[in-house]
C-alpha cells in the first residue's frame, strides 16, 4: 500500500534501478484494501490486491502485448489500464536494452541529479556520463515517471 498514488511511478523506476541486475516482474493494482495491512502479505484481500495480482499474472502469462512487458497496471478504469500498460510496455522495451554500466550511471545520478557529482563519483568524465544517461534512457525514464505521475492525478485523485 502506498500513501501516495502519485509516488508508484517514481517507485518503479527506482526497484528498477536498485534490483539490477535483475529482471523484475511488476503489477500494481487500483482499488480498496478490505483489511490492515500485515503478513503475510500473499494473504491480503481487496480490490487492490486482486487487480495486483491480475496485473502480475498479466506479465507473466505475457497477455498484455505481442511484445515482452514487465510492467501491468490494473484498475477500474479500462482507459487508465489501456494508456499505462502501452506506456510501460514501450518504458519496459527501453529498460531491457539498459547495460550495468548505464545503470550503475543512472542509479547515481538519480541520488544526485549533478553530471559533475555523478561524474567524479563514478570516476569517468562528463561527457562519458551524459552519454551513459543519453544511451541507458535516463531521460525517456524520467519522463515516463512525470507522465504516469500526471495521468495517475488525473484518473484517481
Amino acid at each position: 500500500m502506498i500513501a501516495s498514488l502519485t509516488a508508484v511511478p517514481a517507485i518503479i523506476l527506482d526497484l528498477r534501478t536498485w534490483f539490477q541486475p535483475l529482471s523484475l516482474r511488476i503489477g500494481i493494482g487500483f482499488g480498496r484494501i478490505s483489511d490492515r495491512i500485515q503478513p503475510p502479505v500473499n494473504r491480503l484481500g481487496g480490490e487492490a490486491f486482486r487487480l495486483a495480482r491480475f496485473a502480475i499474472d498479466s506479465v507473466k502469462r505475457g497477455r498484455l502485448f505481442k511484445f515482452e512487458s514487465r510492467t501491468a497496471f490494473a484498475s477500474r478504469n479500462d482507459h487508465f489500464n489501456r494508456t499505462m500498460n502501452l506506456i510501460y510496455g514501450l518504458h519496459d522495451t527501453l529498460v531491457r536494452q539498459i547495460t550495468a554500466k548505464q545503470w550503475e550511471t543512472v542509479a547515481t545520478f538519480i541520488e544526485s541529479p549533478a553530471l559533475g557529482k555523478t561524474a567524479k563519483r563514478l570516476k569517468l568524465d562528463i561527457s562519458t556520463v551524459s552519454r551513459n544517461l543519453k544511451r541507458g534512457y535516463y531521460w525517456q525514464l524520467s519522463e515516463t515517471a512525470k507522465v504516469a505521475e500526471s495521468l495517475i492525478d488525473h484518473s484517481f485523485l
